[in-house]
């Protein structure tokens, strides 16, 4: 599961008010080299929540010197877009667990793959 997709997922537990960030926890991190493209990694900045992916990559051990701040004039920068791009395009949980915030209800990933199914008496 890449960054990109951890910064999208939220908890969907009956009653969870607040099921975002989802806590990360991974036993196996792959880094893979993807090609860079500035223009996706810039249109994708203003639908993250910045504070989530800092805290996501840094739990991974994976901040490098990622800002905790976004930069201001991110679209032209490409030196911060490159940084972007690898937290989350290049970082990869192998596998690890998704932990709700409020219920504390773990989801596992598995070869790469989140699993957020619920079980009945939870949705």
């Amino acid at each position: 599961m890449k960054l990109l997709t951890h910064n999208m997922l939220s908890s969907h537990v009956r009653g969870v008010r607040q099921g975002f960030p989802l806590g990360l926890k991974a036993t196996e991190v792959k880094v893979n080299t993807v090609d860079f493209n500035q223009e996706f990694v810039a249109r994708m900045i203003p639908k993250l929540e910045w504070t989530a992916l800092v805290e996501a990559a840094d739990n991974l051990g994976h901040l490098s010197d990622l800002p905790r701040e976004l930069v201001a004039d991110y679209e032209s920068n490409e030196d911060f877009l490159r940084k972007v791009h690898h937290v989350l395009l290049e970082v990869e949980v192998i596998e690890g667990t998704l932990k709700c915030p409020e219920s504390g209800r773990e989801f596992p990933i598995t070869k790469g793959i989140p699993n957020m199914l619920l079980n009945e008496d939870e949705s």
